[in-house]
């Protein structure tokens, strides 16, 4: 329990911040104006729930890595935290928990606050933490490998979005394991998403996969034609024609980070020629002819593979039909529903909400043969700049017979600034990679998940360092 009270005078005011002790007795500590301090109090808050973005070469537009960069950004620290804007999670983390949440305490809101209000103290400089040091070019640290784009894709400042196909080839000593796969944007403001597969070669076939086309733009033509031009399809005239295709290896969403599960968990068998696939790479509407050099990092695995992931989908292009028809008609708010009935028992670790623009609110959830109700995942306020792969905290066990509801709500009005017409007009999901459009709409709930085995729920899924 927190509770927070000021009393004014002349000099002083008093937080009084009261929290549960390990001997179950309430800890007060008093604490005066002048000594909530960017060292003391601040610099914690800041370096665990805001840095991670804010440094160079991720999302945040500015930098909070140290003192300076705080006070230059204190006033917007202190409106974004005060609105609930920042930092960003929107998942409801009072129905449901995961890793990494990054959700302010009342008392951090308002120590932040208050350190604002009083000129941003600094403390003690000598003793003051410092930032965590990360890696260049990298969310998680040093990848064991990086694999550029053949060449940079060029984006026209035409004002429409862009879909394309693209390969990214390598070449390594010898067959590997790997954990997981990190896409790091070059324009990441443009970038829609991104849904790539991995493609191994059998080094006994003849192939030239690092020759042919490595971006196409015409997703619409036959794709065995244009696997053909980008020389995907092995040279030996013998069969099978193509090699080997892992799905779905490759994946970004704005605010997507990729999981990375416990060594018994995940992985994926990396042959020593091979390419990631790009089969889908979005990019939004752009009013300036920019360069992009995207790259893909590779996290090799130090243990063998022992329980595979798999991945499932509901609603667009997924297993269950979306309820009713999917079609929001200008000047509504319209609820849609899908769903699906397990037909084993499983371990669920980690979920993605997926919609678009005018989107508003989602809500999973599951319900037990008994009638029993598990809560998956709450979004009170939908915000299509943040799409995170939620992992669960430990593997959540939904039993055979237990149905997975979904339910969105899509805000179709003039009232919604997010609304890309006006006036507003009937938005659908599109045909095709057309329903990708940041003008079309999506209503996706994705989800991993392993065979459920008896233990599963006590398995720690915290993020290992790779």
């Amino acid at each position: 329990m927190v509770s927070i009270i000021k009393k004014y005078n002349s000099l002083f005011f008093l937080l009084l911040i009261s929290s549960c002790a390990t001997n179950s007795q309430k800890e007060e500590v008093v604490i005066t104006d002048k000594e909530i301090t960017w060292s003391k109090h601040i610099a914690p808050v800041v370096f665990k729930n805001c840095t991670p973005c804010h440094r160079p070469g991720e999302s945040g537009p500015f930098n909070l890595l140290n003192y300076a960069d705080a006070v230059k950004k204190a006033k917007l620290i202190k409106f974004v935290t005060q609105t609930g804007y920042m930092p960003p999670w929107p998942a409801d983390a009072n129905y449901s928990h995961f890793i990494g949440e990054k959700v302010l305490s009342k008392t951090e809101i308002e120590l932040l606050k208050l350190w604002v209000d009083n000129n941003c103290l600094r403390g003690d400089s000598l003793t003051e933490p410092q930032a965590p040091v990360f890696y260049t070019g990298s969310y998680f640290g040093k990848p064991d490998l990086v694999i550029k784009a053949q060449k940079p894709y060029a984006i026209k400042g035409n004002g429409t979005d862009a879909f394309l196909i693209m390969k990214f080839p390598y070449e390594i000593e010898k067959d590997t394991l790997i954990d997981f796969v990190e896409f790091v944007p070059g324009q990441r403001k443009l970038i829609h998403h991104v849904n790539g597969h991995l493609i191994s070669y059998d080094s006994n076939r003849a192939f030239n996969y690092m020759s042919g086309e490595s971006i196409h733009e015409d997703t619409k033509a036959q794709l065995m034609d244009v696997y053909t031009q980008m020389h995907i399809p092995y040279s030996d005239n013998l069969q099978p024609q193509f090699p080997t295709l892992t799905p779905n290896v490759v994946y970004y969403l704005p605010g997507y980070i990729p999981p990375a599960y416990p060594k018994e968990i995940g992985g994926y068998k990396l042959k020593k020629n091979g390419a990631f696939l790009l089969n889908n790479i979005h990019y939004g509407p752009s009013n300036k002819n920019l360069l992009d050099s995207s790259y893909i990092n590779v996290f090799y695995r130090k243990s063998k593979i022992e329980r595979p992931v798999t991945e499932t989908q509901l609603g667009t292009f997924g297993i269950s039909k979306i309820e009713p028809e999917f079609i929001i008609p200008p000047n509504e708010i319209k609820t849609f529903h899908t769903q699906t009935t397990l037909s084993q028992s499983i371990s669920m670790l980690s979920v993605n909400p997926h919609m678009h623009l005018i989107g508003k609110t989602f809500w999973a959830f599951a319900v037990k043969q008994n009638g029993d109700t598990i809560p998956i995942i709450k979004i009170n306020k939908w915000d299509f700049r943040w799409q995170y792969y939620y992992t669960f905290k430990h593997p959540l066990k939904l039993e055979k017979g237990s149905t997975i509801f979904v339910y969105g709500t899509f805000d179709n009005t003039k009232s919604n600034p997010n609304n890309p017409f006006s006036p507003p007009q009937s938005i659908t999901q599109g045909n095709g990679v057309e329903s990708m459009k940041t003008t079309e709409e999506m209503f996706q709930f994705i989800f991993t998940y392993l065979p459920y085995k008896e233990g599963d729920e006590n398995i720690d899924l915290e993020r290992k360092t790779p």
